[in-house]
């Protein structure tokens, strides 16, 4: 049979974790705004959490500089780029344990947005 106090250490184990993951969650979805920069201006600002089917957008300046960024819900990449390098588009999908995607010939980043205080 189990004990009484067993029982209680279980419950206060079970508790604790069902709290803890509600936190995690509250906290990603809190902070999941994400800003399309092109050098200094703020072209876009995403909530992630709202998106509920995917989509692309394409930006383009006037010396035909071009990145297709695709946005899902949860997360944001660059898909396609006419830079030299198309490191952008090798970085991925926007993480929050990763820096911000970053085209530097095209001077455009999208980052997370910062909390307010």
């Amino acid at each position: 049979m189990i004990k009484t106090r067993t029982w209680l250490l279980l419950l206060a184990a079970l508790l604790l974790a069902a709290g803890l993951f509600w936190w995690l969650g509250s906290r990603r979805n809190s902070g999941s705004v994400v800003q399309v920069i092109h050098d200094g201006q703020l072209l876009r600002e995403i909530d992630l959490s709202d998106v509920r089917e995917p989509y692309e957008f394409v930006w383009e300046d006037d010396a035909g500089n071009r990145n297709r960024i695709r946005v899902e819900p949860g997360r944001i990449a660059v898909t396609d780029a006419n830079c030299p390098d198309r490191l952008c588009v090798h970085q991925g999908w926007l993480s929050r344990a990763l820096p911000p995607i970053v085209c530097l010939p095209h001077r455009l980043m999208i980052q997370w947005k910062e909390a307010s205080p």
